[in-house]
């Protein structure tokens, strides 16, 4: 099987490469412009007979022979999607298309990395796959927002104009290893703040919620959804139900890293989601899916990671 991973130098990229190059049946190449990811993520599979990393921005088109593409190049957190918010659009709209035109010419199934912000600030909770959203279309957030719906109505108009094989998949929070501990998301920004002693920074008066997912079954879903029927096209969430306040989470950092840090708060972002839980009925019954790990495990996995960058920075 050759199998394409755009933003495979990511976090989610990068654990997903490391996952399916543990087949050798499978030539994995792993496409990266490195605005977000980093060679770091991927520098252990560098030397792996059937690993290939290419710098490119799925901007521009791309000519590889493959069976399967993963779509997951984009920015991902508020800070790195604002920073650049046209390129983030065009990475989400040309890019999609890119792949679609790639999978067309080699008859390919493609995966979307979707992701749980197409729900916006959600009316209805919690969000099921038929719920069509409560997104700004032109606020600071859109670029993001927009930009991976109208990835999935290019997913699916594809699939119905050209016949072209697809799989869309809805991403809620999801944290591990090879996170960015600067990408300002709300778990690495808690766990880094802790370890380095300083104050935890809560948006809002912490109690928004979000479903925290740990990356290995994030992970067994997406492949599963990509190698499942060929009937099945999605959208299906993929996410842990378990849902926590920003000061449970909080709460549960500072104990795991038994830090003496404060916690200090800010006004609340706009257009930041007051409440995220997936419904994961459809990926419970789809694919046989659904997360193992609970968040007080995940994090402990995760703190290590983070402290080993600290020893080594």
């Amino acid at each position: 099987m050759r199998i394409l991973v755009t933003g495979g130098a990511g976090f989610l990229g990068s654990n997903l490469c490391e996952r399916l190059v543990k087949d050798p049946e499978n030539y994995v190449y792993c496409l990266d412009n490195l605005q977000t990811g980093s060679l770091e993520n991927v520098r252990e599979l560098m030397d792996r007979p059937n690993f290939e990393f290419i710098e490119h921005d799925i901007v521009e088109p791309i000519e590889l022979n493959v069976d399967q593409i993963y779509n997951a190049a984009c920015p991902a957190s508020p800070p790195a999607y604002q920073a650049d918010p046209v390129h983030t659009l065009k990475t989400s709209v040309f890019g999609i298309l890119n792949m679609l035109e790639l999978a067309r010419r080699h008859d390919a199934t493609v995966l979307q990395f979707s992701t749980s912000e197409v729900y916006g600030d959600a009316l209805v909770h919690p969000q099921p796959e038929i719920y069509w959203g409560n997104v700004n279309p032109d606020g600071i957030r859109s670029c993001y927002d927009e930009g991976k719906r109208a990835a999935e109505t290019l997913c699916f108009d594809y699939h119905r104009q050209y016949g072209v094989r697809i799989k869309v998949i809805r991403i809620f929070n999801t944290y591990g290893p090879k996170m960015n501990p600067k990408d300002g998301r709300v778990i690495s920004n808690f766990v880094n703040q802790a370890l380095r002693g300083e104050d935890l920074t809560v948006y809002g008066d912490g109690k928004q919620t979000r479903s925290f997912c740990y990356v290995d079954d994030l992970i067994e879903g997406i492949v599963r959804m990509m190698n499942s029927p060929e009937e099945i096209t999605g959208p299906v969430n993929l996410g842990n139900p378990g849902e926590f306040t920003m000061l449970e989470l909080a709460e549960e950092v500072l104990g795991q890293t038994r830090s003496k840090s404060k916690l200090v708060f800010h006004a609340l972002p706009k257009d930041d989601p007051k409440q995220r839980r997936p419904d994961i009925s459809k990926a419970k019954e789809l694919l046989g899916w659904e997360p193992r790990v609970p968040l007080n495990e995940g994090l402990a996995k995760t703190i290590k990671y983070y402290q080993s960058l600290l020893v080594r920075a």
